[in-house]
């Protein structure tokens, strides 16, 4: 198969399972800062590391559900065919 065959191919129709679960982590995102800490012990002593995201939808203070149900539309052209659980 070519790389310009493979390339065609992997732009192909999204499934609407898959985009709904997207624009869940996009809504998710804008409903507050996610971040994530991790610490370890190994041979070198310990070490840490601290992970803070902040979207722009946060920022704006857009309700999740509008930020997924625009998601959802923006991307398939139809609502969303299941709620958003946050």
């Amino acid at each position: 198969m070519t790389v310009a065959m493979t390339l065609l191919l992997s732009c192909g129709p999204t499934s609407p399972e898959a985009v709904m679960r997207a624009c869940a982590e996009r809504a998710r995102a804008a409903a507050a800062p996610t971040g994530a800490v991790a610490v370890g012990i190994g041979s070198g002593g310990i070490s840490s590391s601290l992970s803070l995201s902040v979207s722009g939808d946060y920022l704006r203070r857009r309700d999740p559900h509008d930020v997924y149900e625009a998601c959802v539309r923006d991307r398939t052209g139809a609502g969303p065919t299941r709620p958003l659980v946050l």
